[in-house]
């Protein structure tokens, strides 16, 4: 079983994944040497905090050991994504990438004999969406009706969100004026509007009203907010982003509990005192990428 996205897990098995990320965070004792003697490769090729250090945190509180290897450093750089691939899983128990292109990833899943889990594609973020997830049902009790509002580009964070809340059964509002062509799935949107849960608006005060959550994200990916190449398409999408800045304006007729995936740009997408404010919960969400880090790897390594 892989994680790539969330189109191969039933909403039963999503949920498991939740509550289990839940459980291990109040009774991190019991979880101690569940995975003692396997091995996580963790590969990267996009830049990473919160991904590296809670899958690398969770292998060794689980008893098991993490091993960070750099795409550039490897033969990835240079050889068939396949064959390294074939090569790496009779090594190690699982594989975590962070890749660039989803297409890789799937070459990597088809190849390899252990769970791939994506640690973040140009199209999707799923291990971060269980940690929103978690983070959602442990302010409220349950998903089940919940309403999350995401306002900001519409990427791969974006796409597992949408994926995610439908599965199982919360609502999710996009306000979203710009779509991230990369991380485009037709199918996935068609299947979310089915459900009746996912709808799209660019009209952010009436979106926020009735909000349990609203999520933002950064509107320039991480790779290109300080590359000199891309600041003419930086400063013009600023400029047409700026009216979606979540900010105290933005949220005076809504109570809902503030969400931000990091790397924050202050000032950009969100305002420095909505970040500090008592209804923000972005560094218990981030903390909570750790536990759902335990939880995929248990239920991938087949340990619970």
């Amino acid at each position: 079983m892989h994680l790539i996205d969330f189109k191969n897990l039933s909403s039963q098995q999503l949920m498991e994944i939740i509550d289990k990320a839940i459980e291990v965070k109040r009774n991190p004792e019991k979880y101690r040497i569940a995975l003692d003697s396997e091995s996580l490769a963790m590969i990267f090729q996009k830049t990473s905090t919160r991904t590296r250090v809670s899958f690398e945190v969770a292998m060794t509180q689980l008893g098991g050991h993490a091993l960070y290897i750099d795409w550039r450093t490897t033969n990835f750089a240079i050889a068939d994504i396949y064959d390294e691939t074939q090569y790496l899983s009779r090594n190690v128990d699982g594989i975590m990438a962070r890749l660039k292109r989803n297409a890789d990833l799937q070459v990597m899943a088809e190849a390899s004999r252990v769970p791939v889990i994506n640690g973040c594609d140009e199209k999707y973020h799923p291990t971060q969406a269980i940690a929103d997830l978690m983070t959602m049902k442990e302010k409220k009790g349950t998903l089940e009706g919940v309403k999350l509002v995401y306002i900001g580009i519409h990427n791969n964070v974006c796409n597992s969100l949408i994926e995610g809340c439908t599965k199982v059964g919360a609502r999710i509002t996009t306000v979203a004026p710009i779509f991230n062509e990369p991380s485009r799935d037709e199918e996935l949107l068609e299947n979310a509007r089915r459900t009746g849960l996912y709808e799209t608006t660019l009209d952010v005060k009436q979106a926020v009203k009735d909000a349990d959550f609203v999520y933002t994200d950064t509107w320039i990916d991480m790779e290109f907010f300080s590359d000199p190449k891309y600041a003419e398409k930086k400063e013009k999408r600023m400029k047409l982003m700026i009216p979606y800045q979540i900010n105290k304006e933005q949220l005076k007729e809504s109570d809902a509990y503030i969400m931000h995936d990091m790397p924050i740009h202050r000032g950009y997408e969100i305002s420095q005192d909505i970040i500090e404010s008592p209804k923000s919960i972005i560094y218990e969400q981030s903390e909570n990428r750790l536990y759902s880090a335990k939880a995929i790897l248990l239920k991938l390594l087949e340990k619970c």
